[in-house]
């Protein structure tokens, strides 16, 4: 099975593809990860038409059988989380538009899914990560424009929510 994983927005957002199948013995193995940095200067919504552009390329390009999401987190910024909610709209349509399916999963079930407690910290899941899937960070993580760490750990959140829709799910297709 094969799962294109994003950490969504609309600024910057974490994209990974992370592969388990019979041919890898059942283990996750990372063929890319980026994060997807917008021109700030333009408008929202050609910044959403942007990582919309981005998302329909991956999945062209790889083929997944599982577009996962990390479920939206509302902070106090009324207009990010709403611009993030349009961006995870175009994403969920893209996906289902070349009938992929679609799963989200909240940041409880992330946290759970990778160190087993609800209550863990960013800083945890992130020193999990690469303890669960192998990965040169120096070739696989490339950010694009923007801070190099911010840009890291939106990939690191992105790989995460692949990882939990492999905890999730309990049937692989056969490749």
């Amino acid at each position: 099975m094969k799962v294109l994983a994003i950490d969504p927005g609309y600024d910057r957002i974490g994209i990974a593809v992370v592969e388990k199948s019979e041919h890898t013995n059942f283990k996750e193995i990372l063929i890319y990860s980026e994060c997807y940095v917008t021109d700030r200067l333009q408008d929202i919504t050609e910044r959403i038409y942007n990582v919309g552009q981005r998302i329909e390329y991956l999945i062209k390009e790889n083929n997944p059988d599982i577009v996962a999401i990390e479920s939206l987190f509302f902070t106090n910024n009324q207009k990010t989380a709403i611009g993030v909610s349009e961006a995870k709209g175009v994403f969920k349509y893209i996906a289902r538009n070349m009938n992929i399916t679609v799963r989200e999963y909240t940041p409880l079930q992330i946290k759970v899914a990778l160190t087993g407690s609800g209550k863990a910290t960013k800083e945890q899941i992130a020193r999990m990560v690469p303890k669960i899937i192998k990965f040169d960070m120096a070739k696989k993580i490339t950010t694009h424009g923007g801070n190099t760490s911010a840009g890291l750990d939106d990939e690191i959140d992105a790989i995460a929510v692949a990882l939990t829709c492999f905890a999730h799910e309990r049937t692989f297709p056969h490749s």
